[in-house]
């Protein structure tokens, strides 16, 4: 099996694992505890709710006319993506939807936390791969596309209307409740699709550059890069490091700065998602192996 088969199967398994996710959170801590949802997902909830209307099938019918969209306005990798998520995230609404019948959290609070954790996991499993669950997914994807307006913007707007509309029914409790969750499934999303593997990014400005560059290899056994600035007020040319380190050598790399050049100037912050080397180490063969072994000698 070639490269891009394994990688679009795998694209697919992680949409079916998300929809999954996603249709198990909705079930288990959502419906119980009488919660909204966002999207399409929660049109079939308020559907459930109102009519006792099944939700995987409110959520493909809802789902088709956005798909005609998605097809004359969108790719074809794109729209048959849709599609698959589409149908996934139906199927699995209703496959799940027995759990609803049991409510193993019973405060609400504590609900809206591990609905939001679950359903923003499944969410980042989607996003990690750039799959597509239908819905205001389509819609924004077509309104950035034609007037560069973010998706998330189209997306936040459209469960604006629908919480607005549920407080006719509901009361603004649960409608509360539900915008704790879209933010907790917000954070948790962020943070699974870009990773927990953070580093900090260190930007140095000092008069005793080559100095502080070089304890920086010799005692951290981090690499620097000299970046050519000049200061818009004095014109003078100065050299900035740049050096991404792990936090458990940031304390070390401050250490050593002060002791050289107290005036230093530092600037830290959080990245993720470091990829190269000295991060990863992803070759193979007899180089793969000497990097390797000259990477463990550093840490």
């Amino acid at each position: 099996m070639n490269t891009k088969w394994k990688k679009t199967l795998y694209r697919y398994f992680m949409v079916t694992l998300a929809c999954v996710i996603m249709s198990v959170a909705l079930n288990i801590f959502y419906m119980p505890n009488k919660m909204l949802s966002g999207g399409i997902g929660g049109v079939a909830v308020l559907a459930y709710y109102i009519a006792g209307l099944p939700m995987g099938a409110t959520s493909l019918i809802c789902n088709v006319p956005l798909f005609f969209l998605a097809y004359k306005y969108m790719d074809r990798a794109y729209t048959i993506g849709a599609l698959y998520g589409i149908v996934a995230f139906s199927v699995s609404l209703d496959a799940f939807h027995f759990l609803s019948s049991y409510t193993i959290v019973h405060d609400k609070l504590l609900a809206c936390i591990a609905g939001g954790v679950l359903y923003g996991i499944g969410a980042a499993c989607m996003y990690r791969v750039g799959g597509s669950s239908g819905g205001t997914d389509i819609i924004g994807a077509i309104i950035q596309k034609n007037y560069s307006i973010s998706i998330s913007t189209t997306g936040f707007i459209f469960n604006l209307c629908l919480l607005f509309a549920s407080i006719s029914y509901f009361g603004i409790e649960p409608v509360l409740y539900t915008l704790l969750t879209f933010f907790i499934m917000s954070k948790t999303c962020n943070a699974f699709t870009t990773g927990f593997d953070y580093k900090k990014n260190v930007i140095i400005i000092s008069n005793r550059h080559h100095e502080i560059a070089e304890e920086i290899i010799k005692v951290v056994g981090r690499g620097v890069t000299y970046l050519h600035g000049e200061g818009a007020f004095t014109h003078q040319h100065r050299e900035i490091l740049f050096v991404v380190a792990k936090l458990t050598q940031l304390a070390k790399i401050r250490s050593i700065c002060k002791e050289i050049d107290p005036d230093a100037f530092m600037i830290i912050h959080d990245v993720n998602d470091v990829f190269g080397r000295g991060f990863t180490l992803k070759a193979s063969g007899p180089a793969a192996l000497k990097n390797r072994e000259k990477f463990e000698e550093l840490q």
